[in-house]
């Protein structure tokens, strides 16, 4: 772990160097990708030793798979090698050499990688073998139209910015971010067409990057001196559940699943920093000119901690790898499209029982907060004070699903796991169910909910700008496509 951090504030010290030294204007693509690369690999060989070989091997054999199984079947071959290959590394550290750690180790980059393996693959079967007519909005922004050659695609997957945790990017994103094409239609974007006011010069990271440090001072704070003395695995200390009162066991519960969430803000903002400060990550300006420095951001705190639903929480947690679960499963998926999606979830996030007891447990809430939003929600958004109340109902409730979902997620094993929840008796296990049995759950069309809809009434305005991230993809390079680009993503804004 201190070798983990020591890296990533390198790599910050690196990124602003990157950017300063190596900016687009100075140096050619070719020149970032080479020392992009390289220094990501010399992170990854210091943090983890020859361990790091394995993203090397991984990636090289999954761009071998793309040239020579051809653009027609490679995504599903990659998919299944990739997953594959991260699965065994996952099984043989956990079961021969380290069970229960949660130190740094090999497989948490190889999270990423996978990601980006899957991810850029769909992205070239979508562009050079589907029709367009044949794509959603999303889809066809991301397309990719060419093979990338063996150096974007290492610099891709291994870069320094994003090697050790992330987060995920869209590989036209990053080659337009090499390219130094980003800042330019990112604006045209942002104001749908050509601005003068702002293009003389370069937007400067440095405010965003301050604020995202300051977050990972607090976050790391919090987790060294409060974390450590609410531990997760005092619910299911014998004592505490004999004299406990219900309502302390379920306020306990909520504090402590609270207190285990600051490290994970801590490494994210941090990733998320590190690649504003390499000049990754402008999304253009809002309407006071202001610069968003959150194209590839992970979360969203306030809207995890304030969240009124269970999708709403999974949408602002992890949100890269909500998206490319979306874009890689649910999209694709031709039956039971919930279901597959936590399942791949499972796998992908490792081989720890807890983790499947999590997601499993997540489906049921999924479906049962679904059923109960379509039926009864609709008699509570016309007075103001009604839903206000409505809020806070629902956020009482959420965080309290929240938290007895992933107990196991944090216990790792299935004894203390199911430890936990006879304790409980099961309780929202049964509540789901019963839901879901009472309450008809409507079928819907994939991706056509609004996430306005499940947003409290202090967050209305954050969440409506959180669409344009989260369909906020680069453009091409000449100003036919550029503009077209443009068309795709206001498309896919309103779908």
């Amino acid at each position: 772990q201190v070798n983990f951090v020591v890296c990533q504030l390198f790599a910050l010290l690196a990124a602003v160097w990157f950017r300063t030294y190596l900016h687009s204007s100075k140096t050619s693509p070719f020149i970032r990708h080479v020392v992009a690369t390289l220094l990501g690999l010399y992170l990854a060989l210091f943090c983890f030793g020859w361990y790091a070989l394995h993203f090397v091997i991984q990636s090289g054999i999954s761009y071998y798979i793309m040239i020579i199984i051809g653009v027609e079947n490679m995504h599903k071959y990659c998919f299944v090698f990739a997953l594959g290959y991260l699965t065994v590394c996952q099984i043989t550290r956990v079961y021969i050499f380290d069970y229960g750690q949660y130190s740094a180790d090999f497989s948490g980059p190889m999270m990423i990688i996978t990601q980006k393996i899957t991810s850029l693959a769909f992205e070239i079967h979508d562009g050079m073998f589907r029709k367009n007519e044949d794509l959603t909005p999303s889809q066809r922004c991301l397309a990719v139209r060419r093979m990338p050659s063996l150096l974007e695609y290492l610099s891709y997957n291994c870069n320094f910015m994003g090697i050790l945790a992330g987060p995920l990017c869209s590989y036209k994103d990053y080659i337009t971010f090499i390219e130094g094409r980003s800042y330019q239609l990112q604006q045209s974007e942002a104001n749908g067409k050509e601005d003068t006011k702002y293009e003389q010069t370069d937007p400067s990271p440095n405010i965003a990057v301050a604020q995202k440090l300051l977050i990972c001072g607090l976050s790391l704070l919090f987790h060294m001196t409060i974390t450590k003395t609410l531990p997760v695995e005092y619910n299911i200390d014998d004592n505490f559940r004999a004299t406990a009162s219900w309502p302390v066991r379920f306020f306990y519960l909520y504090v402590s699943l609270m207190a285990a969430r600051p490290k994970y803000y801590f490494a994210w903002t941090l990733a998320d920093a590190i690649n504003n400060a390499a000049g990754f990550g402008f999304r253009g300006y809002d309407k006071n000119g202001v610069t968003r420095w959150d194209l590839i951001s992970n979360l969203r705190i306030q809207q995890i901690e304030f969240s009124t639903s269970f999708k709403m929480f999974l949408d602002n947690w992890n949100i890269q790898t909500a998206l490319w679960l979306k874009r890689v499963c649910y999209e694709r998926a031709t039956f039971s499209p919930t279901i597959q999606t936590f399942i791949l979830s499972a796998i992908w996030h490792g081989v720890y029982p807890g983790y499947y007891l999590t997601f499993l447990t997540g489906v049921l809430m999924t479906l049962a907060a679904r059923a109960i939003r379509n039926n009864i929600r609709h008699y509570f958004v016309e007075s103001p004070a009604v839903k206000l109340c409505y809020d806070i109902v629902t956020w009482m409730a959420t965080q309290a699903a929240i938290s007895y979902t992933v107990v196991p997620f944090v216990l790792l094993s299935v004894k203390p796991s199911f430890t936990f929840y006879s304790s409980c008796y099961f309780c929202l296990h049964i509540a789901s169910i019963l839901v879901l049995l009472v309450f008809p759950l409507k079928r819907t069309q994939k991706g056509s909910k609004k996430h306005e809809s499940v947003q409290p009434v202090w967050s209305r305005t954050v969440e409506e700008e959180s669409l344009l991230q989260k369909n906020s993809y680069s453009t091409t390079n000449n100003s036919f496509s550029q503009k077209q680009e443009i068309t795709c993503r206001y498309q896919a804004l309103k779908q």
